[in-house]
């Protein structure tokens, strides 16, 4: 029986595009089943659905309580019996008890190398702070924000010509490489979590270099 995704977006998804993309390409007898949002208009559904995807929008808006709309998505995601559920741009700050409902099968990325620039604007924070190298990190989601048992890292230069765009541009790059290969690293059952450290059971790179 194929494994079963269901992915999170809040915009165009394209991380979400990767995995769906990949997951068919390279046959992981696995599907992405599902694909929700908290806007109706986020473009990565009309995408989603045109492939046939189930797709839903819960409005975060319609909730007096963040513990609320946690509990309504998890009600539409559990319908599709996910085995894995993917965080991909989804701008919303998950409760403590969601993110427990799902430990250990919840997995996000973020465009720095982690634990460097949590939150946002992390590619204005990078160039500021004059790093010489940027990045993405997919990571196991816990309860703190951005943080959590690192699966893989890409790494990319920061050129002294760089703005924000032309930045992030570069570390979207990197970020469609790892993320599926995360995605089915963890279907595929070869990664171990040891405590805030997560194996590649097969020895294969967590780090890419762009």
């Amino acid at each position: 029986m194929n494994k079963r995704i269901v992915i999170l977006i809040s915009g165009r998804g394209s991380n979400m595009q990767a995995i769906v993309e990949r997951c068919a390409q390279e046959a992981w007898g696995a599907e992405v089943v599902a694909v929700l949002s908290n806007k109706a208009d986020a473009s990565g559904l009309a995408w989603a659905a045109q492939r046939g995807i189930a797709t839903a929008a819960i409005d975060h808006k319609s909730f007096s309580s963040r513990e609320g709309f946690d509990e309504a998505l998890a009600q539409a995601i559990d319908q599709h019996a996910p085995d894995l559920v993917v965080l991909a741009g989804f701008m919303r700050i998950l409760t403590a008890g969601f993110v427990e409902h799902y430990q250990g099968r919840l997995l996000n990325i973020h465009p720095s190398l982690l634990p460097a620039f949590p939150g946002l604007h992390t590619h204005r924070k990078a160039i500021e702070a004059g790093c010489v190298v940027a990045g993405a990190t997919v990571h196991f989601v816990t309860a703190d924000l951005d943080h959590g048992p690192i699966v893989a890292q890409a790494v990319v230069p920061v050129l002294p010509n760089d703005d924000e765009d032309s930045l992030a541009a570069r570390v979207l790059v990197g970020e469609h490489r790892i993320y599926p290969q995360a995605v089915r690293w963890f279907l595929e059952g070869r990664l171990q979590v040891q405590g805030c450290r997560v194996r590649q059971l097969d020895g294969e790179p967590q780090s890419l270099m762009l």
